[in-house]
């Protein structure tokens, strides 16, 4: 009984859906351009915990471009990276934005509708999108809402976080709430067209 007692508390203290700042989201607190339509939201720790509860019943999207996948790193729980939006190729300058012009990728409900035929997830089962900071995967929600999807929940604070007043992105987030995640990714993970 004491083992049981003893590996139970050491589970919960050592599991990261504990750690860092965790928060549950406040919906009334999100700003307009992180909200979906079907209004399903999740911090980074709350996204952590349902996808390794669910595993292979949930899915877990990373929707950065393939640049920010590969050089920034991605949670490790990740089933694979489809971006939603790509930088354009050849490169242009976004002057009213001050960043690289970005443009939607046309193959992202076909590669999530690929991807849930892999994994025989079906439109009704738990879709997890992340992006850098919760604006990109709302707006992707969206997407597979209209394509049929009924269970899309966007992480609303991203893989790196929210901008903090120093200009760091340092607030919360994957990374600041201290989940597991790498450099190393997989061809499995990889958007590869």
């Amino acid at each position: 009984m004491k083992t049981a007692l003893l590996g139970l508390t050491l589970a919960l203290f050592l599991t990261p859906a504990f750690a860092g700042n965790y928060q549950p989201v406040d919906v009334s607190k999100l700003p307009e351009v992180k909200q979906s339509k079907l209004g399903l939201y999740l911090s980074a720790p709350e996204a952590f915990k349902m996808k390794s509860e669910g595993g292979a019943k949930v899915m877990f999207v990373d929707i950065r471009t393939k640049g920010e996948f590969q050089f920034v790193g991605t949670p490790q729980v990740t089933d694979q990276n489809i971006p939603y939006m790509e930088i354009d190729d050849p490169a242009s300058w976004d002057k009213k934005n001050n960043r690289y012009q970005m443009s939607p990728n046309s193959d992202f409900v076909g590669a999530i509708d690929a991807l849930a035929k892999r994994m025989t997830i079906g439109k009704t089962d738990p879709v997890i999108l992340i992006c850098r900071s919760g604006d990109r995967s709302s707006r992707a929600a969206n997407l597979l809402q209209d394509a049929g999807y009924t269970k899309v929940y966007s992480v609303v604070d991203g893989v790196e976080g929210d901008m903090s007043p120093a200009g760091r992105r340092d607030v919360n987030g994957w990374k600041n709430a201290d989940l597991p995640w790498s450099y190393k990714i997989s061809e499995g993970q990889a958007y590869i067209r």
